[in-house]
């Protein structure tokens, strides 16, 4: 947990400090050699282990080397740094910012050591048509995607030098409005099956990326909305660019519903507080936050009150109680 620079009162530091090792409780009990600090000693049960990452021999004993999470794969054992820097893995859905257009490719920020790379061989076309990218196609990245906007793609692959590749093949991945983004640890989001989430009851679309960065906006069905022949002649495609620009300023024009607006602020704030408590970041704990501000009738700015984060304390703590016992 991060130091709080909130103004607990004293009934409200005793509660928060009870819900906390309640927590801490909890989880030793569920796996008590999971967590480690330096020089702690790592229980071994097998004959014939690989050392990984974060381990080292020391007296015949194998001992941690950072603090963090063992992780035991067959016989690979090591261990997983908390609050470390984002490790890209093939596969990982994750967030970023375009911050150049170059010939055939977009340079994208991550949150990561290194700008990845979003080739325009590996995007999916607006037209939907699978095809050789033309010199059509190249002259019109821009109207696709330019500096600033927010994409939301899957890392294909990582080169020697450490540079990552990104993939927008499918529909559900491009460019992201009509929302907010939030950037957490990347350690508080794991990796699961599902990171895209309609939440049918507000409306709102929620991307949870590996990389840290969230987003929360608005429900879409469709964000392409440029469509570009292979055989458009250079007038038909300037038309095209105008009536593309004429589209978005219809959309500028067109605000997003309140209600969505409140939806997504109190979503967003919900992640905030998980984020500053230190828990992990799921659908099904930050919708229950969101139903505990409900329930209590908070408005959106006082769900970022210090008596609030004690209540997400204590409803965490017992959530977590409650399942140990279905066990």
């Amino acid at each position: 947990m991060r130091n709080l620079q909130l103004s607990f009162n004293q009934t409200q530091k005793v509660r928060l400090e009870k819900a906390l090792e309640r927590l801490e409780s909890l989880s030793s009990k569920s796996n008590p050699n999971s967590c480690v600090t330096v020089g702690d000693t790592i229980p071994v049960y097998e004959d014939g282990i690989l050392k990984g990452h974060g381990t080292s021999d020391q007296k015949g004993e194998l001992a941690a080397t950072v603090c963090g999470v063992v992780e035991r794969i067959n016989k690979l054992i090591y261990v997983r740094a908390l609050r470390a820097r984002y490790k890209p893995e093939t596969g990982d859905i994750v967030i970023g910012r375009v911050i150049e257009v170059v010939p055939k490719r977009w340079k994208l920020e991550i949150n990561f050591t290194q700008d990845a790379i979003l080739m325009l061989s590996s995007m999916n076309l607006p037209d939907g048509i699978q095809r050789r990218r033309t010199a059509v196609d190249e002259l019109n990245m821009r109207s696709i995607f330019t500096e600033n906007d927010l994409v939301c793609a899957e890392v294909r692959s990582s080169q020697g030098d450490g540079s990552l590749q990104l993939q927008a093949r499918n529909q559900k991945y491009g460019k992201l409005e009509r929302g907010q983004l939030l950037t957490v640890d990347p350690y508080l989001v794991k990796r699961r099956k599902q990171h895209f989430h309609h939440l049918e009851e507000y409306g709102i679309d929620l991307i949870i990326g590996c990389n840290g960065y969230i987003w929360i906006g608005e429900h879409v069905e469709a964000r392409d909305k440029m469509v570009v022949d292979q055989g458009s002649n250079s007038e038909q495609l300037i038309a095209e660019c105008d009536k593309n620009s004429m589209d978005l300023d219809e959309q500028d024009g067109t605000c997003t519903p309140r209600e969505a607006r409140q939806n997504i602020c109190r979503i967003a704030n919900a992640i905030r507080v998980l984020s500053r408590l230190g828990f992990n970041i799921t659908v099904e704990v930050i919708l229950e936050t969101v139903n505990l501000s409900n329930s209590l009738n908070l408005d959106i700015h006082d769900m970022l009150g210090s008596e609030f984060y004690v209540l997400v304390a204590e409803s965490e703590a017992e959530r977590r109680s409650l399942s140990k016992r279905k066990r």
